[in-house]
């Protein structure tokens, strides 16, 4: 049997259905981090009505605690004094406390019973919320198996050295495809489709308005309408240059920044920017130019979302080997001393940093703004440049 020869169709056909297997199991995982998903949203508004209910009990149970002590210090006073009431005025003194002192017990037991119910919905959160953190990590690290195995890293492996430096370079290729698809279905779940799906509902009252109304009426609602439309068509392109800037591949790195600053200048209507770039331009590789452009748009992104910035300065400085660029606004700032090491998208700054052999530095004050320095070597080995002329 040792002599018999290798049967590769079977072999195919065994790695196929191990990968259709796993990808079934990934879309099951999915299915149920959706689900996941939705209960804890649903939990989560109940434990937020919980939470009121209890504030208003307190509150409740505070009044009837003053109204309780007042009706005892009433029925003390009645007992101790009995020949000067009335019969009538002692069961209304004794009515009124043993009264108030029954709805104290009733609204005592409520709140326990709320406040175990509000710490079983906690419990539950936090069992979902684990369980979510579980199903995307399990997604993650099959995509990971399934991508390395179908994946043909012929083209990886010319350009690296050894099989570690392979493995290692191909794990964190694909992980950045999945943060990026992950990434861009949020943009448009949150953005495009949550405004088209505001655009059919307002559709559909506009012609509610228009048959049970007036015509008046309907074409102010098409006045909105038309404008909400604008918004999400500036939403949808921005998605698609966030996938990728097209002009970078044709003009280079400052055009398309220009182009880019001046996109957000025309949205952000509040802020103003100011760029300049000082020193003859270079071309780089590709994925160079867009790492470049990311850590710009990284940063602009940060004092806007993050700094409440209204002004926005640019610089890059085209030296003999050296590229400087700064990105300086008047936002909020930061404690570096406290800011967490996954805020600021700190995180894939510095994994751009580290592919470009750059340094980053950056100087933030509370209240007083952020300057953010690259300092990027246009000599590293990995930078193929060429030089290009000014127009």
């Amino acid at each position: 049997m040792g002599n018999e020869p290798i049967d590769t169709k079977a072999l195919d056909t065994i790695f196929n259905s191990m990968v259709l297997t796993m990808e079934r199991s990934k879309d099951d995982i999915f299915i149920i981090s959706e689900q996941s998903r939705e209960s804890f949203d649903q939990i989560k508004k109940e434990l937020d009505e919980v939470k009121e209910d209890i504030s208003l009990l307190i509150l409740n149970n505070d009044l009837l605690e003053s109204k309780s002590r007042l009706s005892r210090l009433r029925l003390a006073d009645v007992s101790k004094n009995f020949s000067h009431y009335s019969e009538t005025q002692v069961r209304e003194a004794y009515e009124v406390a043993n009264t108030l002192m029954i709805e104290l017990s009733i609204n005592e037991i409520e709140e326990k019973q709320l406040r175990q119910r509000r710490d079983d919905l906690q419990r539950r959160l936090e069992a979902l919320l684990e369980t979510i953190k579980r199903a995307d990590q399990l997604v993650n690290q099959v995509t990971l198996v399934t991508n390395y195995l179908t994946s043909d890293l012929k083209d990886v492996g010319l350009a690296l050295e050894d099989a570690k430096q392979k493995q290692n370079f191909a794990i964190r290729i694909i992980e950045a495809q999945e943060e990026e698809r992950k990434r861009l279905s949020r943009d448009i779940h949150d953005g495009p489709a949550q405004m088209f799906a505001n655009v059919l509902l307002r559709a559909g009252l506009i012609e509610k308005i228009f048959i049970e109304e007036d015509e008046q009426a309907a074409l102010v609602e098409l006045a909105s309408l038309r404008e909400s439309v604008r918004v999400a068509l500036v939403e949808v392109r921005r998605v698609i240059f966030d996938l990728r800037p097209m002009a970078l591949d044709d003009l280079g790195l400052v055009p398309t920044l220009t182009k880019y600053l001046s996109q957000v200048q025309e949205f952000e209507k509040e802020m103003t920017i100011d760029f300049q770039s000082t020193g003859s331009e270079r071309r780089f590789e590709s994925n160079i130019e867009v790492a470049v452009f990311r850590l710009v748009q990284e940063a602009i992104t940060n004092a806007i979302k993050h700094g409440q910035a209204t002004h926005i300065v640019v610089k890059v400085e085209w030296v003999r080997d050296i590229l400087n660029v700064m990105v300086k606004d008047n936002g909020s700032g930061f404690d570096k001393k406290e800011v967490k090491d996954k805020s600021f998208g700190l995180i894939g700054m510095r994994e751009r940093i580290d592919l470009l052999k750059a340094e980053m530095k950056i100087n933030s004050t509370v209240d007083k703004g952020t300057t953010i320095f690259f300092r990027i070597p246009l000599e590293s080995d990995i930078l193929k440049n060429r030089s290009i002329g000014r127009k």
